[in-house]
């Protein structure tokens, strides 16, 4: 198996090849060495593990303090993959907090970090990138809004949030950032996006043209039953699988 540590120029050079990058989330060891050893290059510890691990409605419930935890048990894996982490709610309010945060999952074993938004956190975007930190920006419907946005909407229908993702796009690609996650954009939108700007897009719910997809691996294999997006489109079902097995070594003991 090739050991070549995957960086962050890596994941930027398959933009470059037309090489589709495939992402997903992890948040302890084993799933982080089952993802490497399957050959995924872009494994993330992501705040969903609110909802997926730890059972919280969204993921404004998730502290600095949770993804330290999970990134700590990621990063025991030592994977060959490109490892980063979420920056949780409110943990990149100003320049100096972003810094801040971003050092905390970085001595937890982050590779990169990422946050949300595009010019409204610029200054924040500048700061970790200044600090030596690579960050991947995160457009479109963004999770940590979800409260205030009243649920989980797609990004770009109508013209002004056309554009303004255009605009969010390329500062953050002028800020720094090395790549940019694309969640539930219309997928026009996500094209038009992923041919203007130099660095790789990497969708989830937003068509097939981005530079790679990312998913919540529980979503992708089956394991949280309760909720599957809709634009997903599980490989493997393993929930049922596990309630089977459970019960037929309930059923041997008699």
């Amino acid at each position: 198996m090739n050991q070549i540590k995957i960086t962050v120029d890596a994941i930027r050079a398959m933009k470059s090849r037309g090489e589709k990058i495939a992402a997903l989330t992890a948040y302890d060891f084993p799933m982080t060495k089952l993802l490497d050893e399957a050959g995924i290059p872009f494994i993330h510890v992501g705040d969903s593990l609110g909802m997926v691990v730890l059972g919280y409605p969204d993921t404004t419930h998730v502290t600095m303090a949770d993804m330290e935890h999970h990134m700590r048990a990621a990063a025991r894996a030592q994977p060959k993959a490109l490892l980063g982490a979420d920056m949780p709610y409110r943990s990149y309010e100003t320049p100096a907090d972003a810094v801040k945060n971003a050092r905390r999952l970085v001595a937890a074993g982050a590779e990169f970090v990422k946050a949300e938004g595009g010019r409204g956190i610029l200054e924040q975007v500048r700061a970790i990138v200044s600090a030596g930190i690579p960050f991947c920006g995160h457009l479109g419907m963004l999770p940590q809004h979800v409260v205030e946005e009243g649920g989980y909407h797609v990004k770009g229908k109508k013209e002004p949030e056309h554009q303004a993702l255009l605009d969010d796009a390329q500062a953050l690609a002028d800020a720094g950032a090395f790549a940019i996650v694309l969640e539930l954009v219309t997928p026009p939108v996500a094209n038009e996006l992923t041919k203007a700007l130099p660095i790789p897009t990497i969708g989830i719910g937003s068509g097939p043209d981005c530079d790679g997809q990312i998913l919540v691996t529980s979503d992708l294999i089956g394991m949280f039953p309760w909720f599957t997006p809709r634009f997903v489109k599980p490989q493997v079902n393993c929930a049922p699988e596990i309630k089977a097995a459970v019960a037929a070594w309930k059923n041997s003991l008699g």
